[in-house]
């Protein structure tokens, strides 16, 4: 059984988990901001503003 991989290849398995994880991740980012209140959103895009030194206010 020939073990070496080709250099920048990816693997079927690797590639069934990265889309897995990335629709577990929206959904969870879909469903929260969903159901959350408007101003824990407005708190959490304020904050992240801030975060990035963005100037909002």
């Amino acid at each position: 059984m020939n073990t070496a991989v080709r250099k920048g290849s990816v693997s079927t398995t690797e590639t069934v988990l990265a889309a897995l994880g990335a629709m577990l991740l929206g959904t969870f980012l879909l469903f929260g901001v969903g159901f959350a209140q408007p101003q824990v959103l407005h708190d959490a895009a304020h904050d992240g503003r801030h975060s990035f030194a963005f100037p909002c206010h």
